[in-house]
């Protein structure tokens, strides 16, 4: 979910306009290295062995669903090409979708697939809100490269939370399902996608409120009365991301209606696609929605990863209770202490020049190296899909907690 939603849509358009007219052309000031953060090299943050293709789908429903694919990949007579990813905010009318800033990626448009040990388990990916699919490239070429097939979905939706979040709580799990029908047609009809998935070893992973959307793929069922009595208990007290129940409370019945419900359930809403997913990733995942009763809903592997020093999706409402509270046996919570919450998106190693202005916004995080954060971030996601979906022995011994001593890391783990 962008930062600092409640008020950065109207904001930045009039930052922007301003940037737009004036050509200012103001330093952005890089993010505070913590001392010896880049001396610690998670073994996971290396690349894997596998080459990475890429490609762009689309999913004909009710309405166009645009899908990006990473993938293993043949090389051929072709090393790696480098590609140049945009990292990509949604902002509605006038300005459409702008590319905050530009980083470089390793990988290879439309190559053909490395069927050679196939099928690969499945990953989707569901980004932050408003927050283009490409601006989480660096980590799914990654989890590509270790024989991971990514699949990103473009969530139909603006920075406007208003009018957005409620919708969208209810239209992302739809589109989970639909990149779910989407591959098994393509897989059992002998197609596009044949050969290269197994259906049957699947992981949800997101951030923010793509977090949220794993939480619900994953088996979590949106609870009215732990929801309502959360949002009551924080909407007079001077909590961070009270304004996001403003924004959602008021819109309950509405939600019920778009998610076909006859009326909105006293407890316990029905599940979306829990049995499908074998394991879920929550980066910063908004998992107040759920509450207690909802979360416990899920029983398969869980890593939550969060920074405490988020507003945006508050720590304690989003990677703290989806650890405590979820059914799952084996889990892993992973802290980083004093990260905010756009840690998770995309390197700013080109910014756009109009927006350097208003760059820290999507980019800055005081107190931690981007670079850094991003290795740790590969590091378990990697190491846990490894050992969920392809039962590696050695990825499992890396999330035990003797095998977990990182700068800027508070770590819980059970089950390995």
């Amino acid at each position: 979910m962008a930062s600092r939603k409640k008020t950065v849509g109207t904001t930045l358009i009039l930052v922007v306009l301003f940037l737009l007219f004036m050509g200012a052309r103001a330093k952005w000031a890089d993010a505070v290295q913590e001392a010896g953060m880049q001396s610690d090299k998670p073994s996971y943050a290396s690349r894997g062995s596998y080459s990475v293709g890429t490609r762009d789908l689309a999913i004909d429903g009710n309405t166009l669903l645009e899908v990006t694919l990473w993938y293993p990949a043949l090389k051929g007579d072709n090393t790696e090409a480098s590609i140049t990813y945009p990292y990509k905010m949604k902002m509605g009318d006038p300005l459409g979708t702008v590319a905050v800033a530009k980083y470089a990626g390793k990988a290879i448009q439309d190559a053909p697939y490395d069927l050679s040990v196939g099928p690969f388990p499945l990953v989707v990916l569901s980004p932050g809100f408003s927050i283009g699919a490409s601006s989480y490239a660096w980590l799914a070429e990654h989890l590509a490269s270790y024989g991971f097939v990514v699949l990103a979905p473009e969530h139909q939706e603006h920075l406007d939370p208003e009018n957005e979040l409620w919708r969208s709580a209810i239209e992302r799990p739809q589109d989970i399902l639909a990149v779910f029908a989407y591959v098994d047609e393509q897989v059992k009809s002998a197609g596009l996608l044949e050969g290269l998935i197994d259906t049957d070893q699947v992981a949800v992973i997101g951030h923010s409120y793509g977090g949220y959307t794993s939480l619900a793929a994953a088996g979590a069922q949106i609870d009215t009365d732990a929801f309502q009595s959360y949002c009551g208990s924080v909407s007079d007290m001077d909590e961070p991301g009270a304004w996001l129940c403003a924004q959602l409370t008021p819109h309950i019945a509405d939600m019920a209606s778009l998610a076909r419900l006859d009326a909105v359930p006293d407890g316990l809403w029905p599940a979306w696609a829990g049995s499908r997913v074998d394991a879920v990733v929550s980066m910063a995942g908004d998992a107040f929605f759920f509450g207690q009763p909802g979360l416990a809903e899920i029983d398969v592997p869980l890593l939550a990863i969060g920074g405490t020093n988020d507003v945006d999706s508050p720590y304690m409402w989003s990677t703290h209770p989806a650890f405590e509270y979820v059914s799952s046996p084996r889990k892993v919570r992973v802290s980083l202490e004093g990260a905010e919450h756009m840690i998770f998106t995309g390197p700013c190693e080109k910014i756009t020049w109009y927006l350097k202005f208003f760059s820290a916004e999507f980019c800055a995080d005081p107190g931690w190296d981007r670079v850094y954060a991003h290795n740790l971030v590969r590091h378990f996601t990697t190491a846990f899909l490894l050992s969920e979906l392809k039962q590696d022995a050695a990825a499992s011994d890396a999330l035990k907690s003797n095998a977990v001593d990182f700068t800027g890391v508070t770590y819980d783990v059970q089950g390995y």
